[in-house]
């Protein structure tokens, strides 16, 4: 499940070079594990054209992270469509630990991640779900609960057909202000004005279904 958490520099570290690096991870909503090329392949269980927004997944890293952090990983996606997004800063809205049984059970739903009862920040940086999406895309950074969208940047990866190596994603939350890079790319800055500055908390991966894509090397440094 990679390394515990140090009091500076590097805060956490996995290869994800398959299913046994994140073997103490939190999956919620029908997620399927594999390996490819020393990389760690997240998929889908369901069918979404069957089973719609209940087909999607969220799968989060265990170790509750302080604010002022540099998150770096590589991405690669394999097959559309669909849409990939990191969670970050999430806790109970009342302040509990993400996973307290005081909060209510989450099952992959989208609406109980951007409207139920935690707050975090998300980006979505592979938004190739739907025709709209693809047809203009950009990379969206949420705030929740309450979905508001704060910050958009264009989208510079391309379909997973033309994808030939892992892109190199870099997302930098420091007290009120969040960034975020592809491939060392500038896409976004935003600084929170609101008296609601989320701080610390849990990072995951999300996907929609039937995305496939891999994923290695995520770091998380004390800046």
């Amino acid at each position: 499940m990679g390394t515990p958490p140090a009091a500076t520099g590097t805060l956490y570290s996995n290869p994800l070079a398959g299913p046994a690096d994140v073997s103490g991870w939190v999956a919620e909503g029908p997620l399927s594990l594999g390996a490819r090329d020393g990389a760690l392949e997240l998929s889908g269980s369901l069918d979404d054209g069957e089973f719609g927004d209940h087909a999607h997944w969220t799968f989060w890293c265990p170790v509750e992270f302080p604010d002022g952090i540099r998150i770096t990983w590589e991405f690669l996606p394999l097959a559309e469509p669909g849409l990939a997004m990191l969670f970050f800063s999430a806790t109970g809205q009342g302040g509990q630990d993400l996973f307290s049984a005081d909060l209510a059970p989450r099952t992959g739903y989208y609406p109980q991640y951007h409207s139920g009862d935690i707050n975090a920040l998300h980006v979505s940086y592979f938004r190739h779900k739907y025709a709209s999406e693809r047809a203009f895309r950009t990379c969206n950074l949420r705030k929740s609960a309450g979905f508001e969208l704060v910050a958009q940047g264009a989208d510079p990866l391309p379909p997973a057909e033309d994808a030939t190596d892992f892109y190199r994603m870099e997302l930098v939350k420091d007290g009120p202000r969040v960034r975020f890079s592809i491939n060392g790319l500038p896409l976004f800055a935003w600084r929170d004005s609101s008296d609601k500055v989320l701080g610390g908390g849990y990072l995951g991966f999300r996907q929609m279904a039937p995305l496939r894509a891999a994923y290695r090397d995520l770091t998380v440094e004390k800046i």
